[in-house]
């Protein structure tokens, strides 16, 4: 079976980060992704495009939006499709001409979606930013990390792709129901800041009951409490331990043969001699003979494995949750459906690879002509335009 979003439509206006990956999860669950690439490519790795998982599955267009007649051309393919993203500073759309007024006008049935950091208003809105000053602002970077040490950098996984991709393809999602429901489009904000913040939910709750403190690296999810840590094995690498209920505690205490009461789990009088004791058992064994002792058991312990070591421990390998793709290490669609099956499409075109091909199958040769074209690069622009590439 197709994937869920089989005839589902897309086009998203290309940058970089959080947008395409919103992009290539809506291609994952089997959209049709056109990429409107500027001419020369819009990636971080020139010449290696071909590398660039976020661009699995789509087709990219080249075209040169300061051109009038290449503009014109976007706007004859948004009457023809489902879902719009863009992830350009405030303004710069509009100043494109292809700012959510001018494509609801086009297709009032259009969902616009919109991602930036600082979101569409507010005082930064127009600044620049990157994911760690999003969550630097959200609270999220300052309760990350140990307490006698800085705020730990999550990579752009809390940011970029937790509170802005997912944000994103959750909201138009949600809009694309509400329109295929009452036919009226509209513009997803989806803003970095607002999707880390809400990652918090759970966090400001546990604060007002005061069962979290703002101080880090003192709390039950933090590395505060020795029963839910990283520690390390004889060998340098660690071990994650996770055994937060009393019974999950238990097993642990049990398979390390220690003489501790587990009913005195809470007593934080006695987490300091804990945490020594624990600090001195992983370190008696590597990570790897722990991995092996605890698996299977209940007392919630994983070895800490690095990206290349996860594709291939043996309960990711048979869910296929990262696979190898033409030699690139990359992870499997996500969620799974039961029915209408996600799979990786295509690889990562090369910047302009499906220029001809899709705005003839669209119906819009007539209003672009190949300008200049390479085999690899073709470059369109309207055929009244002066402007070059």
């Amino acid at each position: 079976m197709p994937g869920p979003l089989n005839g589902c439509r897309v086009i998203e206006l290309a940058g970089l980060g959080p947008a395409p990956f919103a992009a290539m999860t809506l291609a994952d669950m089997g959209a049709e992704v056109i990429r409107i690439e500027r001419p020369g490519g819009s990636g971080f790795f020139p010449g290696l495009e071909h590398l660039d998982i976020l661009n699995r599955g789509k087709k990219s267009v080249a075209l040169d939006l300061k051109d009038a007649g290449a503009v014109e051309a976007v706007l004859e393919m948004v009457t023809k499709v489902d879902i719009l993203l863009e992830g350009y500073r405030p303004g710069v759309a509009e100043r494109l001409g292809l700012g959510p007024e001018h494509c609801l006008s086009r297709n009032p049935r259009l969902v616009y979606g919109r991602m930036t950091g600082w979101g569409q208003t507010g005082p930064l809105s127009h600044s620049a930013g990157h994911d760690i000053g999003y969550i630097a602002l959200t609270g999220a970077l300052h309760a990350i990390g140990p307490g006698d040490g800085p705020p730990q950098i999550p990579l752009n996984l809390v940011g970029d792709f937790g509170g802005g991709a997912n944000y994103l393809v959750m909201g138009v999602l949600a809009a694309l129901r509400h329109a295929d429901q009452s036919g009226e489009g509209q513009v997803v904000d989806a803003a970095i800041v607002d999707g880390a913040a809400h990652l918090l939910a759970s966090t400001h709750m546990m604060m007002a009951t005061d069962a979290w403190s703002d101080e880090r690296g003192c709390n039950m999810l933090d590395g505060g409490w020795p029963f839910y840590a990283v520690y390390e094995c004889s060998d340098g690498k660690h071990v994650a331990v996770g055994a937060l209920e009393p019974q999950f505690y238990a097993e642990l205490l049990r398979l390390l043969d220690l003489d501790i009461d587990p009913k005195n789990q809470h007593d934080r009088n006695q987490w300091g001699a804990l945490r020594r004791t624990l600090v001195e058992t992983f370190k008696q064994r590597t990570r790897d003979d722990w991995a092996t002792f605890f698996e299977g058991s209940d007392a919630c312990v994983a070895p800490v494995l690095s990206l290349r070591e996860a594709a291939n421990h043996p309960h990711m390998a048979s869910r296929g949750t990262v696979v190898d793709r033409d030699g690139v290490l990359q992870a499997a669609p996500a969620p799974r459906f039961s029915s209408t099956v996600s799979e990786i499409g295509s690889s990562p075109p090369i910047p302009g690879q499906h220029t001809v091909e899709v705005l003839h199958q669209w119906g819009l040769s007539h209003v672009l002509k190949p300008c200049t074209e390479t085999p690899d690069r073709p470059l369109i622009r309207g055929p009244e335009s002066g402007s070059g590439s």
